[in-house]
C-alpha cells in the first residue's frame, strides 16, 4: 500500500508466568514509556500491533500472545475469557504496572472491558477496535442454537484455516495474501504477522491458535451473564472504533451501522468512532486503520 513504512519495528520478547504455564509477551516502543497493554483477536498475535507499534514509537506498547495462541502454546484448560482477563491481570503485576490503558482487537476487547471492572485503579481508559461489546446472533437464529453449532459451522473460513497444514512459509503467505481483507493492503507488517503464526508439524506448518482455544472464545462473544454484569461496571472512559467492512472485507462489518450506539445504555461513556473504508483487519493492521488507533490510543492516555 502507498505510504506503509518497511521494516518492522523492535520488539522485546519475554514470558510471563501465568496460571498453568507462561504467555508470550511481545514489548514495543520506548521501555519507558507511558503503558498500554495491547489484547489481540481471537485467533492473532501479538504481532496484529506492528503497524500500531510503529505509530506509538514512545508508548510502551505491551502486547501478550493470548493463551492458547502464538507462543503461549501448550494450555489445555481454562481457555474462556474469564481465564484471559486474570492472565492479563498476571502480566501487569509481574511487569510491575499499576495504571495503564488497555486497547483490545475483535476478542482482545472481550478481554479489556472485564479487566477494566475488574481493576478500576489499575485501568485508566479503554480503547475498542471492532470489538468488545456482545455480538448479535444473525436475525432469525436462537441464541441457544446458534451456540450449539459445530465450531465449523461457527467459524466458517476462520476454523478451515486453523485446521489446515500448509507446505510451506511461502504457501501460507499466499493463502493471506489471496484473502479478501489483504488482496489491496499486504504490507511487510501483515507479511511478518502471518509468519510468526505458523508453528512446524509434519507436513509443513499451521497457524499457532489453538483451535479448541479459539471454538470456546467464540461461544462468548455473544455476551454471557457474566460478561454482561462486568460490562455493567465499566466505569472508564471507553472508545469504540468500528469498521464498516467484515473478517471477508464484507459489509456490514462485524457490528452493523448504529448498532454500537445501542449499547450507551449499558456504558453511558462510550465514544463511537466509524473508521472508513477498512475491514476488521486493516482497521488494525495497515494505514489509514492504524492512524486512527493510534490516535485513539494517545487520546486515552490523557485519562492516565
Amino acid at each position: 500500500m502507498d505510504g506503509e513504512v518497511t521494516g518492522a519495528p523492535a520488539v522485546r520478547d519475554r514470558r510471563v508466568p501465568v496460571d498453568g504455564g507462561s504467555l508470550a509477551v511481545a514489548e514495543y516502543g520506548d521501555p519507558d514509556g507511558p503503558p498500554v497493554l495491547a489484547i489481540h483477536g481471537i485467533s492473532a498475535s501479538s504481532r496484529s500491533w506492528l503497524a500500531v507499534a510503529r505509530l506509538l514509537p514512545d508508548v510502551r506498547l505491551i502486547a501478550p500472545d493470548l493463551r492458547g495462541r502464538g507462543r503461549s502454546t501448550g494450555f489445555t484448560d481454562r481457555l474462556g475469557l474469564a481465564q484471559h482477563r486474570d492472565d492479563m491481570r498476571a502480566v501487569l503485576d509481574v511487569l510491575g504496572l499499576d495504571r495503564v490503558v488497555v486497547v483490545g482487537h475483535s476478542m482482545g476487547g472481550f478481554v479489556a472491558l472485564p479487566l477494566a471492572a475488574a481493576e478500576p485503579q489499575r485501568v485508566a481508559s479503554i480503547v475498542l477496535v471492532d470489538g468488545g461489546l456482545p455480538l448479535a446472533p444473525p436475525p432469525g437464529v436462537d441464541l441457544e442454537d446458534l451456540l450449539a453449532l459445530s465450531p465449523e459451522a461457527l467459524l466458517g473460513p476462520a476454523w478451515r484455516r486453523l485446521t489446515t497444514v500448509f507446505p510451506s512459509r511461502e504457501a501460507a503467505a499466499g493463502f493471506w495474501r489471496a484473502h479478501p481483507a489483504f488482496a489491496d493492503a499486504w504490507t511487510d507488517d501483515v507479511a511478518a504477522y502471518a509468519d510468526y503464526d505458523l508453528e512446524p508439524v509434519d507436513g509443513g506448518f499451521r497457524p499457532s491458535a489453538d483451535p479448541e482455544a479459539v471454538a470456546v472464545n467464540q461461544k462468548e462473544l455473544f455476551g454471557p451473564p457474566w460478561y454482561r454484569d462486568a460490562l455493567h461496571r465499566v466505569r472508564q472512559p471507553v472508545a469504540v472504533l468500528r469498521a464498516p467492512l467484515g473478517l471477508q472485507a464484507e459489509p456490514p462489518g462485524l457490528y452493523p451501522p448504529d448498532a454500537l450506539e445501542g449499547f450507551v445504555a449499558d456504558v453511558p461513556q462510550l465514544e463511537v468512532v466509524e473508521v472508513p473504508d477498512v475491514n476488521h483487519y486493516t482497521v488494525l493492521m495497515t494505514r489509514p486503520g492504524a492512524d486512527r488507533v493510534a490516535e485513539a490510543v494517545r487520546a486515552a492516555l490523557d485519562h492516565r
